[in-house]
């Protein structure tokens, strides 16, 4: 049975939603077992805690506010030629009055391998990068469903979504390790847990977590950046009218075999497909993929009611 792209746009804010709130969940356990850990020394510890947040807030912060330029330089990508590159530019003039956005910077990777970004904090500030493959082995329509799949992005607040989870990850990390390294060094708590059933469970249950969050943690994140990427494409059709360009677009992505040379675990998440996907033959391997299956999403528009 085929599916509203209205309904899967609620669907997917309804599932990532719901991860933030796991996430929450999550480092407010970890932050109890670390105060309970920390017993007699809960100004200290908390002073250190308190340190470390500062510090990643401050480093999050610096990412999100310059995450634009620094994506784009770490790409090699150059702005886009008015001369050279007037029908890309063309396409994301149509597509931002269709979506009502300011218009993008416009960057293009010198990349013969099929692919595209978004990056920014916000509408005013932001960046759709494409590389050269994208121009030369896409025909127009396709391009419209890729640039429209980008400018999504941005309109539905991507980049600060996924800034927001890398944050969480941070923050769930940092209280891992000082867990670990408060329990290894001699449990603190008072000495009735010490010696009672009660606060060696509790050590036992806080170890187990503390070893298993980041694990967790990075799930979580990957799995909001594939339910980022289902709504992108739903957005993509309100835009474009049109959901053969975009899955037409994603089957030729899905046949190309070049390598992406500029992208990086750093930036993957962002492309349109994953560049560093590699097929694991284990059953758990998608839990870590940045991006859905291409063939589901190429089945999903195709399934959709205009």
């Amino acid at each position: 049975m085929s599916i509203n792209f209205y309904e899967q746009i609620s669907s997917n804010k309804k599932k990532t939603f719901l991860l933030f709130f796991i996430f929450f969940v999550l480092i407010g356990v970890l932050s109890f077992l670390v105060s309970f850990a920390l017993g007699g020394a809960t100004i200290v510890g908390g002073l250190i805690l308190v340190f470390f947040g500062i510090f990643t807030i401050i480093f999050a912060l610096v990412s999100y506010y310059s995450c634009d330029s620094i994506v784009t330089f770490m790409s090699g990508a150059k702005e886009a030629n008015k001369e050279h590159h007037k029908q890309l530019i063309n396409i994301v003039e149509e597509m931002s009055i269709a979506s009502g956005l300011p218009m993008p910077k416009v960057f293009v990777i010198d990349d013969t391998a099929i692919n595209a970004f978004a990056t920014g904090r916000d509408p005013e500030h932001s960046v759709i990068c494409v590389t050269i493959g994208c121009l030369t082995r896409l025909n127009r329509e396709q391009l419209q469903g890729v640039i429209a799949h980008e400018l999504s992005h941005i309109k539905n607040y991507d980049i600060r979504t996924m800034s927001i989870a890398t944050v969480l990850v941070g923050v769930s990390v940092l209280l891992s390790d000082f867990f670990l390294r408060v329990a290894f060094s001699g449990f603190r708590g008072n000495s009735d847990s010490k010696n009672n059933s009660f606060g060696l469970v509790i050590l036992v249950l806080g170890v187990l977590l503390a070893l298993l969050t980041p694990i967790i943690a990075k799930i979580i994140q990957f799995s909001i950046s594939r339910n980022r990427e289902f709504l992108a494409d739903a957005s993509a059709v309100e835009l474009t009218r049109n959901p053969e360009g975009l899955a037409s677009a994603l089957e030729v992505i899905s046949k190309d075999t070049e390598p992406l040379e500029a992208a990086n675990k750093a930036t993957a998440h962002l492309y349109i497909s994953d560049p560093l996907k590699n097929t694991k033959g284990i059953w758990f391997a998608g839990m870590f993929d940045t991006h859905p299956p291409i063939n589901e999403r190429i089945a999903t528009l195709r399934g959709q009611k205009i």
